[in-house]
């Protein structure tokens, strides 16, 4: 690359049964300002009409559609990766919608000076409710853009874009684990030393999760896979610790302190999400604001109790597969050799 342009652009994904959302995320992607050079769909097996939607965009695309059925997102990813001929590799995921220069955003950090660039860019990811359960269900669970520290943000593979020479020295999803698995690749990443850029211009926007139930599921399912990875342990042992120790002492307490301690713990965790949905309240009339503000306790309860059943889960699994404890955590030494080089560059 000349430093000047980032090169040829590969724009991966993967999908399953998506046919309600797929039609929507392609309209964002021939609608960009900056076109990738190549798209490269992988279908993990789908049973309703995604594939035959897919393949009405040929024309339209230039779409490389794989077929793998019973493929993991981490396979399907790899395997999108290892197709992929880009200089550099975007990702996003099936059921969201990109912002017209949202791939033109995650590219211009690679337009600097060699010595200037990064080897991974972070997008950014919002809501984009349709109902207002589905709005303070993403106040309630997705930070603003003001909240998130740079160099501490963990960009989600809605929005990410990455050197390819990363995935020729060996980075990888991890194909043994099904949910997190973006976490990992990150932590990966950050251990072999690759240098990261938040690009909040760069926005893929998705709808949160429609019912009540689907919410459980969902954060059911990220815990257990925080708990298949061996992922934070110290966050979840202090939610555990505030249920089941901390909030039954001041229950039988019942003095002023216990109900200050109470009421300001209750304040300190719920700020953020009444702050949020503060700032969406337009079109919102006084009682559904109201009682959007009421039901925030519920819902953190809710996602809580869901964490709190779903990682002891994954780490029962973790424990019966003693090899995968540290896998993820050790870089091969040629990869090693052969990111020392890249990121020397």
């Amino acid at each position: 690359m000349t430093g000047t342009e980032p090169g040829s652009v590969s724009l991966v994904l993967t999908v399953r049964n998506e046919e309600t959302s797929l039609d929507a995320l392609f309209r964002s992607i021939a609608a960009q300002t900056r076109f990738p050079d190549e798209l490269v769909l992988v279908d993990g097996g789908s049973t309703d009409h995604t594939l035959e939607i897919a393949h009405g965009w040929v024309e339209r695309l230039p779409l490389i559609i794989i077929s793998a059925a019973g493929a993991s997102i981490s396979q399907g990813r790899n395997m999108a990766l290892q197709r992929a001929s880009g200089d550099i590799i975007a990702v996003t995921d099936a059921g969201v919608v990109l912002e017209p220069d949202w791939l033109e955003m995650l590219m211009r950090p690679f337009s600097r000076p060699i010595a200037q660039q990064p080897d991974v860019v972070a997008g950014f990811f919002e809501a984009r409710p349709e109902s207002r359960f589905e709005l303070v269900l993403g106040v309630t669970t997705l930070p603003d853009v003001d909240e998130i520290r740079p160099e501490r943000f963990l960009p989600s593979s809605r929005s990410l874009a990455f050197r390819r020479s990363l995935f020729d020295a060996g980075m990888r999803y991890p194909e043994w684990l099904d949910y997190c698995e973006d976490l990992i690749f990150d932590f990966r990443l950050k251990r072999a030393g690759a240098r990261f850029e938040f690009q909040p211009d760069a926005i893929a926007g998705f709808r949160p999760r429609r019912a009540l139930g689907d919410y459980l599921r969902q954060y059911f399912l990220y815990a257990r896979g925080d708990g298949k990875a061996g992922l934070f342990a110290r966050r979840h042992l202090l939610r555990y610790a505030t249920y089941f120790v901390a909030l039954p002492l001041l229950a039988t307490r019942r003095d002023r302190i216990a109900l200050a301690l109470g009421i300001a713990g209750g304040v300190i965790y719920l700020r953020q999400p009444a702050r949020r949905l503060l700032r969406r309240r337009n079109g919102l009339t006084l009682l559904e604001l109201a009682l959007g503000v009421l039901s925030l306790p519920g819902l953190r309860a809710v996602g809580d109790l869901a964490k709190m059943a779903g990682y002891p889960v994954g780490l029962r699994w973790r424990w019966r597969r003693f090899s995968l404890r540290k896998t993820w955590r050790t870089i091969p030494e040629e990869s090693s050799m052969m990111l020392g080089v890249i990121l020397d560059e």
